[in-house]
């Protein structure tokens, strides 16, 4: 069955945190775009210094939620803070909970979750030093390899990705989750 997923990212995402995911999807069949505020291209943080460019697939502003079956947040430092204060990116993320779509983060991308307003009363882990952050935001984080809620996927770091590109395949497979709300 075809399914198309959108990755949100600006200049500064975690480039593994990018490409892994990006490339699992794209086994089982499917399309990942990156969305991102800007067009062209997008430059990965790798790890301690830039890394790669990567092509902008569709722009946020033209971006649609029902075009898409899922959504992934990576992280890096700089990305989901440049994200968070973005309200375009903010509703579209907000869209893919209004829709009941699966919606995974990893490391600091969850700190775009709190800002959407999305992860109160929900469980998920992330990256240890936003875990305050997301218990301040009312959620309920554990120190886990990857955590799912209703649809929700969740993992901490680079190590992690394999779980997390599982569970987030699993999740999409199982399609719309009715508990995954705003």
């Amino acid at each position: 069955m075809s399914k198309k997923i959108a990755i949100l990212a600006t200049h500064g995402f975690e480039e593994s945190e990018l490409s892994s995911p990006k490339e699992y999807l794209e086994q089982q069949g499917w399309t990942a775009h990156i969305v991102s505020p800007e067009s062209g291209s997008i430059k990965a943080w790798a790890e301690k210094d830039w890394g790669k460019e990567y092509p902008v697939d569709q722009t946020l502003e033209n971006a649609v939620v029902s075009d898409y079956d899922a959504l992934v947040l990576p992280g890096g430092v700089i990305n989901p803070d440049q994200l968070r204060t973005n309200e375009k990116a903010l509703n579209f993320v907000k869209d893919f909970f209004a829709q009941h779509k699966p919606v995974a983060a990893i490391c600091h991308g969850p700190q775009v979750l709190i800002n959407a307003g999305v992860v109160e009363g929900r469980n998920l882990t992330s990256v240890n030093s936003i875990s305050q952050d997301l218990k301040n935001a009312g959620a309920r984080w554990e120190d886990s390899e990857v955590v799912v809620d209703a649809g929700l996927v969740t993992s901490r770091t680079p190590k992690d990705l394999p779980a997390f590109n599982a569970k987030l395949a699993e999740e999409i497979r199982e399609g719309k989750h009715s508990e995954q709300t705003l």
